[in-house]
């Protein structure tokens, strides 16, 4: 297993929409444990293939309290959303250090393979709903920071530039 190197915000290639998986191959499980390992690394609770720069749908999530439940999902669809709403402070693995609050879908039902290559459906909500819809967005190149105004987003954009030419800059 390997840890892979996570896209930081604003950078182009997460607004790249990820094509679906042909075959759950030895490439894909590999892939799949990868994120995985990486994900774990960062305290992250789940990682989109799209924020390390593969951009096939898959990703992994572990909502569980001990972080010893992880799910997988290959070719993820949500088929469907409950009419309610539920606002939750979010974060990213590739946006660091910044959380705010996003209104999602309080339940969705997703169809997905499995690391196994099997169809499965997921019943979400709370958090895990949260997370999957927050990781299915980064499959169509979407990140959470673009739920947010104009003006946090900018701030944002120019806080993690700077941050990213600092670190450049002292290496």
């Amino acid at each position: 297993m390997a840890r892979l190197n996570i896209l930081r915000y604003p950078d182009p290639r997460l607004h790249t929409v990820a094509r679906p998986v042909a075959a759950v191959d030895g490439r894909i499980r590999q892939l799949v444990d990868d994120l995985l390992e990486t994900m774990y690394a960062n305290d992250g609770v789940g990682l989109a293939a799209t924020q390390v720069d593969v951009h096939e749908r898959v990703l992994v999530m572990d909502t569980s309290e001990q972080r010893d439940q992880p799910l997988v999902m290959i070719n993820p669809e949500i088929t469907w959303r409950s009419d309610d709403f539920a606002v939750a402070e979010e974060g990213c693995l590739s946006v660091p250090q910044i959380y705010d609050r996003v209104e999602r879908h309080a339940r969705v039902k997703v169809q997905a393979l499995g690391r196994d290559g099997q169809p499965f459906e997921l019943d979400a909500e709370g958090l895990q709903a949260v997370c999957v819809q927050h990781e299915m967005d980064h499959l169509q190149g979407k990140v959470f920071v673009e739920y947010l105004s104009a003006l946090k987003r900018d701030r944002i954009r120019t806080k993690l530039l700077k941050k990213t030419r600092d670190e450049l800059r002292d290496r």
